[in-house]
């Protein structure tokens, strides 16, 4: 594909990393936030500023939506100045947000309807991957039209995987984070445990981070753990939506999650107790106050 007009809504911790990406390999980039003030660093890059999501997306040959909850992606999709009552014919949809697997059905369906193409394809790799461009994005959606993004997920994706029809994306997302909350716990439970037994928190990651025990989470989120570092490179009440939207497909499936539900219960504490806005690694405070 050549340089397409692209229409970015959403610029939050990983959103505004992409945008930059995408204004370095000089595409031409429209954004739309609800708070322009936390977009200035992607308008000072060279992104242009629209008022409305309408207006945003009205000469978009591309339109990448990472907002927060699916009522949100309801919203700027559904509403009367929303995306699929103002995007041009042909356009693509990409919705790169956490989100409902059936919702994401309903939107391709509902974009077909139109003359419009639609891809669910939302990321995994946090502030960091978002940085450095290396994210893991999962698709669903029509495979023909999954080849055409290939070109431009590459700016910000390193593992770009087409994992079936329309759903598919969000599917696999909900086993992504279902493999990190368990993960999670575990990641602050030996912490907790090497601080007990006297050891050094930063020896204890040279041995287990690379051995059989290695994951993201400990590589990357334990050493935020040790600085006392709680500041999010994911939202502790984002993962919390993500984790009932996967208990709630669990259950449309007929099966059980007891890890993921005891996973879902320590961060609905962590909520109630002022921990929403921090990033996911806060769950060490439930271990530092025992």
């Amino acid at each position: 594909m050549g340089k397409e007009k692209i229409a970015f809504i959403g610029t939050g911790v990983m959103g505004s990393s992409i945008v930059k990406h995408l204004i370095n390999a000089e595409y031409d980039v429209t954004i739309f936030t609800r708070t322009k003030e936390r977009a200035e660093s992607v308008i000072t890059l060279g992104a242009k500023w629209a008022d409305t999501v309408g207006q945003a997306v009205k000469d978009a040959d591309l339109i990448f939506t990472m907002v927060g909850y699916p009522a949100d992606v309801e919203e700027v999709y559904y509403s009367e100045n929303g995306i699929l009552e103002n995007a041009q014919k042909r356009a693509i949809l990409v919705d790169m947000t956490t989100s409902s697997p059936e919702l994401a059905k309903r939107i391709a369906a509902d974009a077909e309807k139109r003359g419009l193409h639609s891809i669910d394809a939302p990321v995994s790799g946090g502030d960091v991957g978002a940085q450095n461009g290396t994210l893991s994005i999962m698709c669903g959606g029509d495979e023909q039209t999954y080849r055409r993004l290939l070109s431009i997920f590459e700016v910000f994706g390193k593992q770009i995987v087409y994992q079936g029809a329309a759903g598919a994306g969000q599917h696999t997302k909900m086993c992504n984070q279902i493999a990190i909350a368990t993960n999670m716990i575990g990641v602050c439970e030996a912490l907790a445990y090497g601080k007990e037994a006297g050891l050094d928190a930063d020896t204890i990651l040279q041995s287990i981070s690379s051995g059989a025990a290695g994951s993201w989470s400990l590589s990357n989120l334990a050493p935020r753990i040790i600085k006392g570092d709680f500041e999010p490179g994911f939202f502790v009440k984002h993962f919390l939506k993500d984790m009932n939207i996967a208990l709630t497909e669990a259950e449309l499936m007929g099966i059980s999650l007891p890890g993921l539900e005891m996973a879902r219960n320590m961060y609905d504490e962590l909520v109630v107790e002022g921990y929403g806005e921090k990033g996911t690694q806060v769950l060490y405070k439930r271990y530092m106050s025992k």
